[in-house]
C-alpha cells in the first residue's frame, strides 16, 4: 500500500506539469484565469496556487487537503516557507524569485527527518509560474507530493537539491491561447464582416436563374398619394 501511495503521488506531479503545459499552449505561461481545477482532479490534493507578496515571499491562496495534513491546520494565507526548516528558507526564497522573475519551472527535493511520530519522508516540490488577472506573473501552480507517512503534524523539509529551468527559450511568440479559454474573443475583421447588421434599404439582389433583378422590398410607406380626378 505504502508503494503504491507513492506510485499516486508522483503520477500528482506529473499529471499537474502536464496540465501546465497544456493550458499554456506554447504561450510563455498561462493565465491564472485559465486554471479549471476539474483538469487536474485526480490531484487536487496535493495542488496548489501561490501568490507572489515581497520578493521571495508567496503565500498559498489554494491548497488541496494534503498540505494541511502535513502542517494539522489549514495553510491557505501561510507562507510556502512555512513548510521549510528555517536552514533552508533562503534557498526557497531563491527559487521563488526565479519562477517569477525569469520566469522558471522548479523542482525541488525535500526530506523531512525522523522523529518521535514522525518517520522519515521524502518529498517533491514543483512550482510553475502564472500570469494573474493584471497580466503579471505572480502566480504560480505547484504540486507537493511526499514519500511515505506523514506521521505527527507538523512537517517541515529540509531542501536536498533544486532546479530551476528558465521559460525564455521554449515558447512561441505568437502563440494565442486555446479558444476555449479565451473569454474576451477578437470582434475586428472577419467577424465584423460577417456579423454586421442587415442592411435597412432596399438591395439588387441576383435571381436565381437569368439575368434579370428584383428589388428586395423596402418599408411600406406610410402615406401615398391616389388620383381621384374623372378623365
Amino acid at each position: 500500500m505504502s508503494g503504491f501511495m507513492s506510485a499516486t503521488r508522483f503520477n500528482a506531479i506529473t499529471e499537474v506539469e502536464s496540465y501546465w503545459d497544456a493550458i499554456r499552449a506554447g504561450r510563455l505561461v498561462p493565465r491564472r484565469s485559465d486554471i479549471d481545477p476539474r483538469g487536474i482532479e485526480r490531484a487536487l490534493e496535493f495542488a496548489f496556487i501561490l501568490e507572489r507578496v515581497a520578493p521571495g515571499i508567496a503565500r498559498l491562496r489554494i491548497a488541496g487537503s494534503h498540505l494541511s495534513d502535513m502542517m494539522g491546520m489549514e495553510v491557505r494565507g501561510m507562507p510556502l516557507s512555512a513548510f521549510i526548516t528555517p536552514a533552508g528558507r533562503e534557498t526557497m526564497s531563491t527559487v521563488l524569485e526565479q519562477v517569477f522573475d525569469s520566469p522558471a519551472r522548479a523542482t525541488i527535493d525535500l526530506h523531512s527527518d525522523s522523529a518521535i511520530g514522525k518517520p522519515a519522508i521524502d518529498a517533491r516540490l514543483v512550482l510553475l509560474p502564472m500570469k494573474s488577472d493584471l497580466g503579471d506573473i505572480s502566480r504560480a501552480l505547484g504540486c507537493f507530493a511526499t514519500y511515505g507517512d506523514i506521521g505527527r503534524a507538523p512537517r517541515r523539509f529540509d531542501i536536498t537539491s533544486h532546479s530551476a529551468t528558465p521559460l525564455l527559450g521554449d515558447f512561441m511568440p505568437n502563440a494565442q491561447a486555446p479558444l476555449t479559454q479565451d473569454r474576451n474573443p477578437d470582434t475586428s475583421g472577419e467577424r465584423r464582416r460577417t456579423e454586421r447588421p442587415f442592411p435597412t434599404i432596399p438591395q439588387q439582389i441576383a435571381a436565381a436563374t437569368g439575368n434579370v433583378t428584383r428589388l428586395r422590398p423596402g418599408p411600406r410607406p406610410y402615406l401615398s398619394v391616389v388620383d381621384t380626378s374623372d378623365d
